[in-house]
């Protein structure tokens, strides 16, 4: 990206931002049919579509699915705004800066584990959008398959406004505060949470401290949703009512906005004459979330043996092949510990899904050292993997009492397809060159 369109804040202006962040109310339920009004009377009764819309507003259809999907799976907001969004002038093509979109074929899919360490301090003013960093993916964007995995870099809040046509963001912050200003109202996200920001809606990234990083999985599939739950009943993992919804908030600003709009893999930018940001009222089902990381409600063994690490599925994007999702989000959160005559660590293994894990905060407990919050490691299908020789050693050797794993919060996209790296990210600086090294030592022991 250029530089333009980023404001670095000052001190009382960061103050201000976050007090507003602190003091947000929000709607719970992941899935509901929210609704929400800024100004009473602007929601239509009755109609979704109304000859005059209430307060002299524009009554306009966001469509997340199809509309012929099943009603299950159909995503739809309607948003009572001052102006369309198609009252606006042409896009014309923008440098992508760093930011690609599949079908990765610059390079050729790698075997090999790969792990980095975080992104290098952005150059100043470098807004949330600018700072981007694609690490790779798969799939095609044109298509709606697939995913990629960015990271992000920040030190200075967004002027300007950004949309994604290719997909929905799940974003991970890793250190930093950010306020997210969204058509249908503001979110506070802090490292631990995650936000998401379904296809199409447009937002700007706001800084609450000096600099922000973190991670970013765009999903060009099924939206997210919550995974069916099978033989453990109706309760457990991601509790629908703890995820947060805006409650609408609007901007009624005349005047120059840059709005940049992310559409088959390139970015594009238009100059409003006003603020897309303009929603008073809105309902529907296609909306942003937040959600608290340590609200995970884990489950796990109480007799021997280490589950599968699909019981830390947080939300998943099904593909056509029931149980083969396009990427499963994964999250490794505090937890006890208590199976016996079991080793307790992730335990060695080849998977015919791909795994990008990151790590928000602490410790991961399958890496003694090397994998650092902000890093990430990359197994593609088959490669071997698990834990390295120390934690191997240390957990092979350890007395087996329960244990409160809390020092530590890791996560993981997991793909049915392989992830293949963008050139910057295989040539990468930051990218450590001798991780195959965690797994020697690792002795013979099998004495006939």
């Amino acid at each position: 990206m250029g530089d333009g369109g980023t404001s670095r804040a000052s001190g009382s202006e960061r103050e201000g931002a976050r007090k507003t962040a602190e003091g947000l109310a929000y709607l719970s339920g992941f899935g509901n049919e929210h609704s929400s009004e800024a100004v009473p009377g602007a929601l239509p009764e009755g109609r979704n579509s109304p000859q005059r819309a209430p307060l002299g507003l524009y009554a306009e259809q966001l469509s997340g699915s199809a509309f012929t999907e099943p009603r299950a799976h159909n995503r739809r907001s309607w948003l009572y705004r001052i102006r369309p969004s198609a009252a606006h002038p042409a896009f014309t093509r923008t440098q992508n800066g760093s930011v690609r979109t599949a079908p990765f074929n610059q390079t050729v899919p790698d075997p090999n584990r790969l792990r980095w360490n975080p992104l290098p301090d952005p150059a100043p003013e470098t807004d949330f959008l600018a700072g981007l960093w694609t690490l790779g993916g798969n799939g095609d964007a044109t298509q709606r398959t697939g995913i990629a995995v960015h990271l992000y870099a920040a030190n200075a809040s967004m002027d300007r406004v950004f949309s994604d046509a290719d997909g929905e963001l799940l974003i991970v912050p890793e250190r930093g505060g950010l306020l997210l200003r969204t058509e249908f109202g503001l979110m506070h996200v802090e490292p631990g949470h995650v936000a998401l920001i379904p296809r199409g809606v447009r937002f700007r990234v706001e800084l609450l401290d000096d600099s922000a990083r973190g991670y970013v999985c765009e999903n060009y599939g099924a939206p997210f949703r919550l995974p069916d739950l099978g033989p453990i009943g109706a309760n457990g993992l991601a509790n629908a009512r703890d995820f947060r919804a805006p409650v609408a908030a609007y901007e009624d600003v005349e005047g120059p906005v840059e709005v940049v709009n992310k559409f088959c893999g390139n970015l594009w930018t238009a100059t409003y004459d006003h603020s897309p940001l303009d929603v008073v009222a809105w309902h529907g089902n296609h909306v942003p979330y937040i959600y608290d990381l340590r609200r995970f409600n884990v489950l796990g063994t109480i007799t021997y043996d280490h589950p599968d690490p699909s019981i830390f599925t947080v939300l998943t994007s099904p593909s056509d092949t029931p149980g083969l999702a396009g990427v499963d989000f994964v999250v490794f959160a505090p937890r006890w510990l208590v199976g016996e005559d079991t080793f307790r660590p992730p335990y060695f293994h080849r998977n015919v899904m791909s795994e990008y894990m990151g790590l928000i905060e602490g410790a991961y407990d399958a890496k003694a050292e090397g994998f650092v919050p902000g890093g990430g490691s990359l197994h593609n299908m088959m490669s071997a993997h698990g834990p390295d020789r120390e934690t191997f050693d240390r957990a092979s050797a350890a007395e087996l009492k329960p244990q409160k794993i809390d020092d530590g919060l890791a996560f993981m996209f997991e793909t049915r397809w392989p992830l293949t790296l963008t050139p910057h990210a295989a040539r990468a600086e930051h990218l450590q060159q001798r991780y195959d090294d965690v797994w020697q030592g690792l002795e013979r022991h099998f004495r006939p």
